[in-house]
């Protein structure tokens, strides 16, 4: 069997225990029966086919859509989660980790993005201390998409 063929079995077991539980109405999964159920079915999906295939690319792309699916799932269902733009930015440098760990690929950006998302969410608490910190944070909250910017250029343009 061809390597996007388990992609798609994987995919396809998956959607079809998600829509099963849903007919059959399983009480203890109703908070399961959204769609960022479907997003957290297609990470992992991505994330098996990755590492049965040992095409570990694909890390990053199934760690990205699970993150996001845990991420929407968290804010629809629980009161504590963390509804900050630096969640992406986040997910991002989480994914980036996570396909680092087999590929020995891209460690810096993982940190750079961790440590800002970090930064940025839980600026809000900072104690009186760093209160020099305030100016840097709303500098990096209001041009943080140049920075993706010039992060994307440097990828692009980088030589293997």
């Amino acid at each position: 069997m061809k390597k996007s063929n388990k992609f798609i079995g994987y995919l396809l077991v998956g959607l079809g225990a998600y829509f099963l539980l849903r007919q059959l109405k399983v009480p203890i999964l109703t908070d399961f029966y959204s769609w960022p159920t479907l997003l957290i079915i297609i990470g992992i999906a991505f994330l098996i086919y990755s590492y049965q295939s040992k095409d570990y690319q694909q890390l990053f792309t199934g760690t990205f859509i699970l993150g996001l699916g845990i991420h929407f799932h968290g804010l629809e269902h629980y009161t504590f989660w963390i509804d900050h733009w630096a969640m992406y930015p986040f997910i991002v440098g989480i994914s980036f980790f996570i396909r680092y760990l087999k590929t020995k690929n891209g460690l810096p950006i993982s940190i750079i993005l961790i440590g800002i998302s970090l930064i940025m969410i839980f600026s809000i608490q900072l104690p009186e201390t760093f209160h020099w910190l305030y100016p840097i944070i709303q500098l990096i909250e209001k041009y943080w998409p140049i920075a993706l910017i010039g992060i994307g250029i440097y990828v692009l343009k980088k030589k293997k």
